[in-house]
């Protein structure tokens, strides 16, 4: 039987894709965000999902929690769930923007926290951007863990993760919070815990060229799905993102499942309109190159990040939400053009049977959004190898052996 999970601030759904190939089973998921609801609701149909702000979830005392709320979602039974896991809203964390201690968003943790000591599972995994560990001298990160503290969650686990370091195609670090309930005990505090399950995680990402290489430079002119490309190119990175190959994790005929058609189809393979001023610029801008590396009449001197494109033999950079407004810092490869919708997923490992929906500028927010699922699955690993400790802990008090086999990490 899988463990059981719980789902906030789950945006489009990279955690719990994660979530889901570590083998849990997401019981409830809670996001407030229309158009990330719905790539959400396609990709996660059988999940009840509470389509509103966190503050009401599970708060009898809100009115925005009606009856009909409380009892679709009453099998939330406190103590009974295993899991609790996601990232509140990073912005007012992030190095982009004014990273201020009195920024609103920083106070949406609280909720995080609310719904913890509610609910009592008996694991939690928060996931943030490192700077939240860092701003006010480090002040922040001390009123988190002492706000986990209260709720009954004193050992914590806190350490910052690379995506690349799990199988994802990118260099993302993310702070992540591993933390158990104060009545259970592991062989090892939260913190060591954490490094020896990730270390047992650990898959080097692949690179650019291997991630997106197969897909064709034309793309849809439209949100119309594309004939599925043929490739030979070979990459275990591609068996788990192709719908025509078997991967470790995936399956074909999952992949195909989760896309709901019935014959291979490329999805979101379109980006959005270039310039011919700025198509012309991108023929002098090298593979791995900035701005910088522009003749002077071209690049005004300012912000070398500006322009970027991508090496084909290494990671890429991170990508961000604040793709959808301009994808001049996501540059391919090889052509003279955006990465479309289809190659940032890829970047952050969704496999092409996950399809996004809603307009082109809301899927480029989504996907620069996700905690990248093959990342989510190494660290929701952590939390499956902590309660089958608990589980054989508690059948056989004496002898604590529990299975640490990876799909992926070995």
């Amino acid at each position: 039987m899988a463990y059981s999970a719980v789902s906030l601030f789950s945006g489009c759904g990279g955690f719990c894709e994660g979530a889901r190939l570590a083998g849990f089973d997401v019981q409830a998921a809670v996001e407030n965000d229309r158009f990330a609801v719905k790539t959400y609701k396609a990709n996660f149909s059988e999940v009840p999902l509470y389509e509103g702000d966190v503050t009401a979830f599970l708060n009898d005392r809100d009115d925005r929690w009606t009856a009909v709320a409380a009892e679709r979602f009453s099998h939330l039974v406190p103590g009974e769930v295993d899991l609790l896991f996601g990232g509140p809203p990073c912005q007012g964390f992030s190095q982009i923007g004014p990273r201020s201690l009195a920024d609103p968003r920083n106070r949406l943790y609280l909720e995080y926290v609310r719904i913890l000591e509610y609910l009592q599972p008996r694991v939690f995994i928060m996931e943030n951007v490192p700077n939240m560990l860092w701003i006010g001298k480090g002040t922040f990160k001390s009123q988190v863990l002492e706000a986990f503290a209260v709720a009954g969650y004193s050992r914590v686990g806190v350490r910052v993760v690379s995506a690349d370091n799990h199988g994802v195609p990118q260099t993302r670090d993310r702070a992540i919070f591993f933390g158990i309930r104060d009545d259970l005990d592991l062989t090892l505090d939260a913190g060591d815990w954490l490094d020896d399950c990730l270390a047992k995680e650990h898959c080097p990402g692949s690179n650019v060229g291997d991630a997106i290489g197969d897909l064709p430079e034309r793309v849809s002119s439209t949100y119309d799905a594309l004939a599925y490309p043929r490739s030979r190119r070979k990459s275990p990175f591609l068996d788990e993102m192709r719908l025509d190959r078997d991967g470790i994790l995936y399956s074909r005929s999952a992949k195909m499942a989760a896309s709901g058609d019935r014959v291979t189809r490329l999805y979101n393979h379109h980006t959005k309109e270039i310039q011919q001023r700025r198509s012309e610029l991108l023929k002098y801008l090298k593979p791995g190159k900035k701005a910088d590396s522009l003749p002077k009449e071209i690049w005004d001197g300012k912000r070398p990040e500006k322009w970027r494109r991508f090496h084909p033999d290494l990671p890429a950079h991170t990508l961000l939400a604040q793709m959808h407004r301009d994808l001049s810092e996501w540059v391919h490869p090889h052509h003279n053009r955006w990465i479309t919708v289809r190659e940032a997923a890829r970047l952050q490992s969704f496999h092409d049977g996950f399809v996004f929906h809603s307009s082109e500028w809301q899927m480029l927010k989504q996907i620069g959004n996700a905690v990248p699922p093959l990342l989510a699955r190494a660290v929701c690993s952590v939390a499956e190898r902590a309660l089958l400790e608990f589980d054989a802990t508690e059948a056989n008090p004496t002898e604590v052996d529990p299975p640490l086999s990876s799909a992926l990490g070995g």
